[in-house]
């Protein structure tokens, strides 16, 4: 069975993030709303600003905001409630 763990680093250090290349990484915005996703890969995102909910399919829902460097793994099917308009880096590995 794949593992759906959700990842994530609250504040990783500048230094990783300018080793990781987040600054070349494409932009997503998204103002709120809330809506069903599935992750044919896996996602690598920086959140910027903002705040949102994600809530694994019979799983409980995790917050993610500012400064959060999270792993979304692929195959996870889940439900996004955007609280607040968030500006994320990603990348699909």
């Amino acid at each position: 069975m794949n593992d759906l763990t959700i990842r994530c680093e609250h504040k990783p250090s500048p230094a990783k993030l300018e080793v990781m290349g987040i600054d070349g990484w494409p932009m997503w915005k998204k103002e709120p709303a809330q809506f069903a996703w599935h992750y044919d890969r896996t996602e690598t995102c920086y959140v910027l600003r903002g705040r949102f909910t994600v809530t694994p399919n019979g799983g409980e829902p995790e917050t993610f905001g500012r400064g959060d460097l999270i792993t979304f793994p692929a195959g996870l099917s889940c439900t996004w409630d955007v609280l607040e308009a968030v500006e994320k880096h990603y990348r699909f590995d």
